[in-house]
């Protein structure tokens, strides 16, 4: 005989079970285990010294048994061996041995093939022991019997108790003098109607072996694992007490249970980006897995309550949930009473006493809760909500329904605080990036456009930063520059140096290269500890430049990218190489460099950061090639259009780092003032356009 291909590797149950009460040294039984997946055949002791073997010359083998069976033997041994296997059913042989000696000895089998129910067999396990000397069926099968820690009885046509073993009457509390000759109904009334007589007469009913799990009442109060399967006598019960296993399994259940909820929880307040929104779903979640009802309380800034959420398991009842949660407020006494800062837990009496007598009382009073539980949902240092959970129907919250129900308070509750704590950066950090974000002046035939766009993983502004603005003398000035960092605390550090900038260049009215000198001194004597790359560009003319229709372009690089024009015959040029000055912030005595170019009217310029190019997965040359394209495509464009377009097309309105832009096109001067330009806006100070 040879293994069979069954596939699963992990030994059923009762497999397991049936090894336990056959593995015995009394009486000189032994046992057996052959695991037809991978062909190993485990013997004890006993049966390896019975078949003549010792632990060196026995080779956990099927060919170890089948060399010491009788050879008239064999064949009808093997075939009982695969029926078994074939239908996961009994397996029972007497035959002979031939031992290394040639003595020949009679030894009788007896097991079963194991497998997952409605699969193939996996395993054969067994009892054998030597019958030479008695071979009566009966004294065999009693033998094993009563060495089976499992309890064993069997039953006759009437239901009649006809064999009991030890380990049965430990089970059932019962003496086998009791028990043999009663009627099985009779002497355990609490079986009748119940799943034990269910599964009984099924077994008996169907002819074929039946497995279930069934409690019992008091005085038992245990579950039991039964195997029943009928005989030509009536039935044959091998039971387990599996009380333990089954409370495991519960508390396994309940536990899954929980983590579940708390898993929906979390989710569903990490899903939202208005917690508050999400917290009206947590009415919904709770119920029924914690309570019969419930309602979600949030707290506004000043303690005034909201309600958020209701929900009740009978849906013909959420409509009743609401309108007390509408009214119940009112009509407190007092205004809002309800306990806040700690559990409370009381019943249902006890929360109808405060309410006036009116509509909330009368909804109360049709909702009849029999206990009512109260949890905070505190955030960091105070109580921002309040989950009602409310039980009726007989039902009373284990200390694990509170435990959880606290837990998804808290979850709720730091997500409010976490909510208003981020609404409260988020606001400051838009009145900052409005501070800073200053509409740039229009001076006669230049328009000048900027536009800013925070990253999305960031606070609403970081290092980024442009500017543009007059000096004295009439010069425009465009800024771009970026401080390193992507926080509030590279913003504040860019608020400062774009105001420094703008003051020396407003009251010098230095060019490009002795701003950024000056401004790298300021920072050092400022004690300024940061790093900056900037592009100052002033664009200017004299008599004879406004006359040919040309305007001179004059700037200073400090470790930015280089400026881009759009020429009025579409073609884009870059106006320097990436060779650029020392970043801001090095060495205060580095003598900056200036650089000019000469632009025809009509040209557009083009300042920006990096975040408008820069991508993960390329390099800041693909994306200048990038840039440079749109740019060209967009040559016909008025100027606002280009720069939404710019930023649509580069990073789709989302950027993964901070986006500064300013252009300015310069509009010939031979005509007026273009619409899409504006209306002339300079201050006063400012002599008229030359």
């Amino acid at each position: 005989m040879e293994p069979h291909s069954a596939r699963s590797h992990a030994p059923s149950t009762e497999a397991g079970l049936l090894r336990a009460q056959l593995a015995i040294d009394a009486a000189g039984i032994g046992t057996f285990d052959w695991d037809l997946v991978d062909g190993r055949l485990t013997w004890d002791e006993q049966l390896i010294r019975m078949f003549g073997y010792d632990a060196e010359t026995f080779d956990h083998h099927i060919g170890a048994f089948n060399d010491r069976v009788h050879p008239d033997d064999l064949p009808r041994v093997t075939e009982a061996l695969r029926s078994a296997i074939d239908t996961c059913g009994e397996y029972d042989a007497e035959y002979r041995i031939v031992l290394p000696g040639g003595e020949t000895r009679w030894v009788y089998a007896r097991g079963r093939a194991a497998g997952q129910p409605g699969g193939s067999a996996e395993r054969v396990i067994g009892a054998v022991y030597d019958v030479t000397a008695e071979r009566a069926g009966e004294a065999r099968v009693i033998r094993v019997l009563e060495a089976m820690p499992a309890g064993f009885y069997s039953l006759d046509e009437e239901w009649r108790f006809t064999h009991v073993n030890a380990a049965a009457e430990r089970l059932l509390g019962r003496s086998r003098d009791e028990l043999l000759g009663a009627v099985i109904w009779t002497a355990f009334p609490d079986a009748v109607d119940s799943p034990f007589e269910a599964g009984y007469r099924k077994a008996v009913a169907t002819g074929e072996p039946l497995s279930f799990d069934a409690y019992y009442p008091a005085p038992l109060d245990g579950w039991y694992e039964l195997r029943a399967w009928p005989t030509p006598e009536g039935l044959s019960v091998y039971f387990l007490e599996v009380t333990e296993r089954r409370e495991a399994q519960e508390r396994a259940e309940r536990s899954a249970r929980r983590l579940t909820l708390l898993a929906s929880v979390s989710a569903e307040l990490a899903g939202s980006l208005d917690p508050r929104t999400a917290t009206s779903r947590l009415a919904q979640l709770v119920v029924p897995a914690l309570a019969d009802w419930c309602l979600a309380t949030v707290f506004d800034r000043s303690g005034r309550p909201a309600e958020v959420g209701s929900w009740h398991a009978d849906p013909g009842s959420h409509e009743l949930v609401e309108r007390y949660a509408r009214l119940r407020h009112d009509a407190l006494p007092g205004g809002w009473a309800l306990p806040v800062d700690a559990q409370v837990h009381v019943s249902g009496r006890d929360v109808l006493a405060p309410l006036e007598p009116g509509a909330a009382r009368d909804v109360l009073e049709r909702l009849a809760p029999e206990h009512v539980l109260a949890l905070p949902m505190r955030g960091r240092g105070r109580t921002l909500g309040l989950l009602t959970l409310a039980f009726d129907g007989g039902r009373t919250p284990t200390e694990e329904d509170v435990a959880t129900a606290q837990d998804v308070a808290d979850r709720a509750g730091l997500a409010l605080d976490n909510s208003r704590l981020h609404d409260q950066q988020q606001q400051l950090a838009e009145g900052l990036q409005r501070s800073l974000l200053t509409d740039p002046p229009e001076p006669d035939h230049a328009e000048i456009v900027v536009r800013y766009v925070p990253a999305v993983e960031a606070a609403r502004v970081g290092g980024d930063w442009y500017d543009a603005f007059l000096q004295p003398s009439g010069a425009t000035m465009l800024v771009i520059g970026d401080v390193a960092g992507h926080d509030t605390a590279a913003a504040a550090a860019m608020g400062q140096l774009r105001s420094l900038l703008r003051g020396i260049a407003a009251y010098s009215g230095a060019g490009p290269g002795e701003v950024l000198r000056g401004l790298d001194a300021a920072m050092e004597v400022l004690q300024l500890r940061t790093l900056a790359t900037a592009t100052i560009a002033r664009f200017e003319q004299d008599d004879d430049e406004q006359a040919r229709g040309v305007t001179r372009m004059v700037w200073s690089n400090a470790g930015h990218l280089p400026p881009l024009a759009l020429h009025p015959d579409g073609s884009v040029v870059v106006l320097a190489d990436w060779k650029a000055d020392l970043l801001l912030g090095v060495d205060p005595t580095f003598s900056r460099t200036e650089s000019t170019v000469t632009l025809d009217r009509g040209t557009t310029v083009v300042l920006y950061t990096d975040g408008l190019i820069e991508r993960r997965d390329a390099d800041l040359d693909a994306g200048l090639a990038r840039l440079r394209a749109a740019l060209a495509e967009l040559a016909g464009r008025p100027l606002q259009e280009l720069c939404d377009e710019l930023l649509e097309r580069l990073v789709d309105g989302r950027p993964d780092d901070d986006v500064a832009l300013v252009a300015v096109r310069l509009h010939r001067q031979d005509r007026p003032r273009p619409a899409e330009a504006g209306p002339r806006r300079v201050p006063a100070a400012v002599p008229d356009e030359r």
